[in-house]
């Protein structure tokens, strides 16, 4: 974890709360390109019609036959044809730039000329902010590569995918963002600050087919401590259909699939009974829980929250047993974890009462007291980020939770829980 190098941070996902003013700081367009010179002249051309122009354009190809052409200023960085490998050449070209703020667009994902300006405007005020601009669709083919894109595509509009346009209506624009809105991240009209794209990690390169790429980076965004935005008024325009509109290869969207679920710990995207990929809760229990107290509290949380992980001391874990979700307390609690649950005292309960614990943290608060002070519920998202601001009012304490869990009593036992009376 590194210092912020400037700005603010906001409480919770409040992105709107940016202050206004920031310093201007210099933006690297990264533009990734295979095979498409026609689209490529033509998003280059938009590019020197910006309301705020450029510092700097790369153009990174992933592996064309022949090297794009490019007119003077614009830098080409390149890599071998080894396969769809959009998650490296993005990585080659950030690493290429120079500027402190980053705008990723796609050869064929051509901008109006306010996007630059729209886009660098939250990350320059807000450094951990990832915003996503608007992708609209037209068939372009046979357009001038220098005409006004916002006057040449809306007669040769196509459909705009209804799931992605509603979820950002219902979401007002990401503002009411949760864990699984990494979903509605797009990696073609994307921007950052430079700090972030590295503090996060930058895209995972063992994706080397299309998609994925993009809801992985904007989950370690979010549960890294970022914030997430949608600019709607930042427009930029792809050369056909969306990729759901065309046929799909069910091998290759298979593969896509599971290459997310093993690297997302956010329902909606991560396995929902499977042991692999990483966890989304992981629960600590004191050393002072007696045998059956421990035996009760593991074998309920793990029946209703089966992808949980729980850090167990060594005598702990001889008794739980040979089990992959009990590791050692002086584990690391993961980074890909959401959630952290400390438990005190023994509790136990159903499905219901387990999953109900986990919505009980919302509104910016930063941990929660459970049953009566029995366990505390963490939000680890928001405490990375006090952390690395020295901020404690961007995790502050809520009220206590008041929780369906049952707390142990003498008469419970280990019998009595497995038989299903207690």
């Amino acid at each position: 974890m590194t210092a912020p190098p400037w700005g603010t941070s906001v409480p919770g996902n409040r992105w709107d709360l940016a202050p206004d003013g920031a310093p201007r700081r210099r933006v690297s367009v990264v533009v990734t390109h295979f095979e498409q010179q026609d689209e490529l002249d033509r998003t280059l051309a938009a590019l020197r019609r910006q309301t705020r122009l450029p510092d700097e354009v790369i153009v990174t190809d992933d592996g064309s036959h022949r090297a794009p052409e490019v007119p003077p200023g614009v830098r080409v960085v390149r890599q071998h044809d080894d396969g769809f490998r959009a998650a490296a050449a993005r990585n080659l070209g950030v690493a290429a730039s120079t500027g402190e703020l980053l705008v990723l667009l796609d050869a064929d994902t051509v901008p109006e000329p306010h996007f630059v300006e729209r886009m660098v405007a939250l990350p320059e005020a807000l450094p951990e902010a990832l915003v996503v601009g608007r992708r609209r669709h037209a068939d372009l083919a046979g357009t001038a590569p220098d005409g006004a894109i916002e006057e040449v595509a809306p007669p040769l509009e196509l459909p705009e995918p209804a799931w992605l346009r509603d979820a950002y209506a219902d979401s007002r624009d990401l503002l009411d963002a949760d864990h699984t809105s990494h979903r509605f991240v797009i990696s073609a009209v994307l921007a950052c600050s430079r700090w972030w794209y590295d503090e996060v990690g930058g895209f995972d390169e063992t994706f080397s087919a299309y998609g994925g790429e993009d809801w992985d980076f904007a989950h370690r965004s979010w549960t890294a401590g970022g914030l997430v935005a949608h600019r709607r008024d930042a427009v930029a325009w792809h050369d056909g259909p969306d990729a759901g509109a065309r046929e799909a290869d069910p091998g290759a969207l298979l593969a896509e699939t599971v290459a997310v679920a093993d690297r997302t710990s956010a329902p909606g995207t991560t396995w929902r009974g499977l042991t692999r990929g990483p966890a989304d809760l992981v629960v600590t229990l004191a050393p002072t829980l007696g045998d059956a107290e421990l035996l009760v509290s593991v074998d309920s949380l793990l029946a209703a929250l089966p992808r949980t992980v729980v850090r167990l001391t060594e005598r702990q874990r001889d008794l739980v047993g040979d089990d992959p979700r009990a590791v050692p307390a002086e584990e690391d609690v993961p980074a890909s974890a959401r959630l952290h649950l400390e438990v005190r005292q023994c509790l136990f309960g159903d499905v219901a009462a387990w999953t109900s614990l986990l919505d009980g943290l919302d509104g910016g608060m930063g941990s929660r007291e459970v049953a009566a002070g029995r366990a505390e519920l963490q939000d680890l998202r928001l405490r990375r980020r006090a952390e690395r601001w020295g901020r404690p009012d961007l995790a502050t304490a809520g009220p206590p939770l008041d929780a369906t869990l049952r707390p142990w009593t003498e008469d419970v036992t280990l019998a009595a829980w497995l038989g299903g009376w207690a």
